[in-house]
């Protein structure tokens, strides 16, 4: 094959890369850069083009917020997508199309932990997204639409319904795919009237319960504008520069418990702006409603790792040095009102202050939204399957246990990244070599499928794939849990 495929796409010929055996196509625009007149606006087409395009760098990403290296790249480009193919002369390869998290307001396509190669190599066309973060995307703005961050994510899945073909894929064989951030986007994609008959099956690991209700994200706005001296509205943001408001954005997560007594559970996130359930580009919480918009459910592969906060109680520095009161604090925030505190403690009587914590804090943010989304849809007539990563982190003599994020070099095969090595180590344990080939040959399977290889979940058995150094089909492991939200799906933040 040519050193430099060329495609020719709806909007124009772009010219990409070898790579490992495959043709690499990287930072094509699928819609146009989201600055000036389209700033805080919803995704506006690209121009098409003339002549040949190269495609054989990453696009910059959407400016970031949070507890991470701010970026220096000055190119508002941000709105690009990847596309990794074994043959761009195929046909029919089913599509896997990658939301990359970071907590709605970080991360991007070009991280070393999503390389394709292995997915690729497995027969998958695999294509990956930016969208705006932060304020760019989910700022509750007047004279914006909300969610901007998820009609971009729409927009680059009607590129994929226009184009994958050309690269080999199949655009009735899309699966959505994401982490954290990324599951939470798919599954609010799947609520979502817009999104509908965009992608086939859907595979989101630990989905995050983070939605604001429209009153409490105007306040945070109005909280990030007088910071910056301006008015809360996109007209007068639009006269801040991306960097400084994601740099302010940052400043005001750092401040959030200043905010604990009128802004409430929000503050323990340590990320003021989410996505708004707005009655409008996202009308309800998808835990409220059937997926796929009341009409039915489809394939989806759900799951969560066993210890999801501890990431966050180790990055805080608090891991072994939390209180009564704070598991008083966390219970009082996150357990379901009225009777969730007590059913907690009764739950678990010999449970530390540091473990009730970290178990009420993972419920809430992720295990409850991961299992009630994937009870939502076999509810609405889809079929469901879950799973728990139980195989501990060797990082910090083990004190992140089986953490948030480290199933994503697993599922990628990328335990030789710089995230790989940090969470799997070097080398990786056999144990950590057997979940990474079972949870790769899951996906392969359920993308070309939609059975991962194991049981589905049923609302009387709740049988749950257990990835483990030998992983076991069982009962869902978190059953106190799943008793104590019985009837308590995860509602989004308000003021208090």
């Amino acid at each position: 094959m040519s050193e430099q495929p060329t495609v020719r796409t709806a909007e124009g010929a772009t010219r990409g890369r070898r790579r490992q055996g495959h043709a690499v196509f990287r930072g094509i625009p699928y819609a146009a850069p989201p600055v000036g007149a389209l700033r805080f606006a919803a995704p506006a087409p690209v121009p098409r083009w003339d002549g040949t395009r190269e495609a054989a760098e990453f696009g910059p990403a959407a400016p970031q917020s949070g507890p991470v290296r701010p970026s220096t790249d000055e190119r508002t480009d941000w709105l690009t997508l990847n596309v990794c193919t074994p043959d761009p002369g195929a046909a029919g390869l089913p599509v896997l199309v990658w939301i990359h998290g970071g907590a709605y307001v970080a991360g991007a396509s070009s991280d070393p932990v999503y390389d394709p190669a292995a997915l690729a190599g497995a027969g998958l066309v695999v294509v990956s997204i930016n969208y705006r973060l932060g304020a760019e995307g989910f700022a509750f703005l007047d004279g914006s639409p909300p969610n901007r961050g998820f009609l971009d994510q729409i927009a680059a899945l009607h590129w994929v319904r226009r184009n994958i073909a050309a690269f080999g894929g199949d655009p009735d064989r899309v699966t959505v795919a994401g982490q954290s951030a990324g599951a939470g986007s798919i599954a609010a994609l799947l609520t979502m009237q817009p999104a509908r008959g965009l992608f086939r099956r859907a595979i989101t690991h630990s989905v995050p319960g983070c939605h604001c209700t429209p009153a409490l994200a105007e306040q945070v706005t109005v909280a990030l504008a007088t910071r910056l001296g301006t008015a809360p509205t996109a007209r007068e943001l639009s006269g801040i520069t991306p960097r400084r408001l994601a740099a302010e954005l940052t400043s005001l997560g750092a401040e959030l418990p200043v905010y604990l007594e009128s802004w409430g559970s929000i503050c323990r996130t340590g990320v003021a702006v989410h996505p708004v359930v707005d009655g409008e580009v996202l009308a309800v919480s998808p835990w409220h409603t059937p997926p796929g918009g009341r009409t039915g459910g489809i394939e989806l592969l759900a799951g969560h790792t066993r210890d999801e906060f501890r990431l966050f109680s180790v990055m805080s520095g608090r891991a072994g040095g939390f209180t009564d009161d704070d598991a008083r604090s966390a219970l009082d925030l996150f357990a379901p009102a009225p009777d969730g505190p007590a059913a907690y403690r009764a739950a678990h009587p010999q449970a530390t202050p540091e473990e009730l914590l970290e178990t009420v804090s993972s419920d809430a943010l992720f295990r409850m939204p991961s299992l009630h989304l994937a009870r939502a849809n076999a509810a609405a007539g889809g079929t469901s399957f879950l799973f728990e990563l139980r195989l501990p982190s060797p990082a910090l003599g083990g004190a992140l246990g089986a953490c948030h994020g480290l199933d994503v070099p697993l599922a990628f095969g990328t335990l030789d990244s710089p995230t790989g090595r940090d969470l799997v180590g070097a080398p990786p344990a056999p144990g950590a070599i057997v979940v990474s080939r079972e949870l790769q040959q899951a996906w392969v399977r359920f993308a070309t499928t939609g059975d991962p290889g194991w049981a589905a979940y049923a609302p009387d058995r709740h049988l749950t794939r257990l990835l483990d150094a030998e992983p076991t089909t069982a009962p869902y492991p978190e059953e106190a849990s799943r008793r104590i939200w019985e009837g308590h799906a995860p509602a989004p933040f308000d003021l208090v």
